[in-house]
């Protein structure tokens, strides 16, 4: 189960990139910490990245999805939004140290091979759309950004830069270097008895340039 990591800034379109392989077949795992915020916000806590467990919180919970994801994903390449390092990067950006949980699990990820140690970075698209969970400013997602690439190059991850672009392309990026590094672990083609509006949404003619 080659596992690969997408990372980037705030609002890079990531996610949108990790839905489009995901209708093309790969298994994905979803990010940890926006729904460790939507938890929050449900519970009353307006701003919970203010608190020293919200770290604690968003590395139990990778560690519960990774360790799930491993019995039903088996031989082909498999996603993750996001991992650990990347939350050692939020970590130092909230201005927190390392907690012992978090330190704990990056070592643990990087002695028992978690993860690939090719990264693909999704860069910023210029912009950035403010939601409930992503109250930054593009400004200070360009230093979010820096600090996540920083920290994945200091641990000795490789990175495959995804440039802005049409979704549909970043996404091509990004299959043509698993094809590169990890022949064989292409999914099986693209799965007929899906509802006709995402076979749509997984072609070239079903995307819009610049999707999020």
């Amino acid at each position: 189960m080659p596992a690969y990591i997408l990372t980037g800034a705030p609002g890079s379109g990531k996610t949108a990139v990790l839905r489009l392989l995901e209708t093309l077949g790969y298994p994905v795992v979803e990010e940890a910490a926006t729904d460790v915020i939507a938890l929050a916000h449900a519970q009353g806590h307006d701003e919970p990245w203010c608190h020293r467990a919200f770290v604690d919180d968003i590395v139990a919970l990778q560690r519960w999805r990774r360790d799930a994801a491993r019995p039903t994903v088996r031989g082909g390449a498999v996603f993750f939004d996001r991992s650990p390092v990347c939350t050692m990067a939020l970590s130092q950006y909230l201005g927190f140290q390392s907690s012992p949980l978090l330190t704990r699990e990056v070592s643990r990820v990087r002695a028992e091979d978690g993860y690939e140690t090719t990264v693909f970075f999704v860069r910023n698209q210029g912009f950035v759309r403010k939601t409930a969970a992503r109250r930054i400013s593009f400004e200070e997602s360009l230093a979010f950004e820096r600090l996540h690439e920083e920290t994945y190059r200091e641990l000795g991850f490789r990175l495959v830069d995804v440039p802005a672009g049409p979704l549909a392309q970043r996404a091509t990026i990004i299959e043509q270097a698993v094809s590169r590094l990890a022949p064989g672990s292409l999914p099986r083609p693209y799965a007929p008895d899906l509802p006709a509006c995402r076979r749509r949404a997984a072609s070239p003619e079903g995307l819009a340039p610049g999707s999020r």
